[in-house]
């Protein structure tokens, strides 16, 4: 049974539930949290992952996942000595869910402990210079959800008005481009922004955020950054390029193509977290 300081009182009464569950069943607080996106969840299926303590969503009281990819779990287990959690899916926005349910598990791990997240998703390549397959390290967003996750009354003790001048931690993508280095990898970096979706975007708009400079556009991370960083969370974030957006090459975009991408990236992106967890200063 895992415990925590952390106050609860302020939650709405679906995640203080949830929270209550987590801290009776699960064995430890971790230390950091991985958040899965679309394609990339090979690395809850690793052994560390397979012999750690599994806990659906549905068993949060959460709905069950609808967007392929996405298998709906939390997995407590240790991976390069490091005491972490996997969050094996998300829910989105354009699925009908509220952002209260969309960002529900930052306020969890804040609330039970968690020091820092690492979010994942699958994104279009903006850039062109970028290609697809490749790793890239957020260095800031663009909100074009059209609305922000923080809107209505105050979950205390975050702050009202909090900074999103550094969200995603400077230390931590430093880490995470030293791990890549000692891999021989490459990994890029830029600003990504975000859509409400579902529909991919049209290749004006893909030539608007290029103006805008985003270099991928994606349908998620963005309001659970957002919350994470009001929970005191220090945030990292990776994109895995799994298609160059809308209007780059001659072709359709697909679902199926994106989940394609991310699974031939999967070993170098579980080889980029193993190394960065082996030696992660927190």
């Amino acid at each position: 049974m895992c415990k925590s300081p952390s106050p609860s009182s302020d939650l709405p009464p679906d995640l203080g539930a949830a929270l209550a569950r987590i801290r009776e069943r699960a064995p430890f607080v971790p230390e950091l949290a991985i958040v899965l996106g679309s394609g990339l969840g090979a690395l809850a299926a690793c052994p560390e992952a397979a012999a750690g303590f599994h806990l659906d969503f549905t068993e949060l009281g959460f709905p069950a996942q609808t967007v392929p990819g996405h298998t709906g779990r939390l997995i407590f287990c240790e991976l390069e000595g490091r005491r972490v959690v996997l969050q094996a899916g998300r829910f989105h926005g354009y699925e009908g869910h509220p952002m209260a349910l969309v960002t529900g598990s930052m306020r969890l791990y804040g609330r039970l402990g968690v020091r820092a997240v690492v979010h994942t998703n699958a994104a279009g390549a903006v850039n062109a210079g970028f290609r697809v397959g490749q790793l890239m390290v957020l260095t800031d967003h663009i909100n074009l959800m059209g609305g922000n996750p923080l809107t209505g009354p105050n979950l205390e003790p975050g702050p009202r008005f909090p900074d999103m001048t550094a969200a995603y931690d400077p230390d931590l993508r430093r880490q995470l481009h030293g791990a890549a280095a000692a891999l021989g990898q490459t990994l890029q970096e830029g600003v990504y922004v975000a859509v409400p979706g579902p529909s991919f975007e049209t290749p004006a708009e893909i030539r608007a955020f290029r103006v805008l400079g985003a270099d991928a556009v994606g349908m998620s991370t963005v309001p659970e950054v957002i919350v994470a960083r009001q929970e005191g969370l220090r945030v990292a974030a990776i994109s895995c390029l799994c298609n160059m957006a809308a209007g780059m090459l001659p072709q359709p975009l697909s679902h199926l193509e994106v989940l394609e991408a991310g699974a031939a990236a999967a070993g170098a992106f579980e080889a980029l977290i193993r190394a960065f967890l082996k030696n992660l200063v927190l």
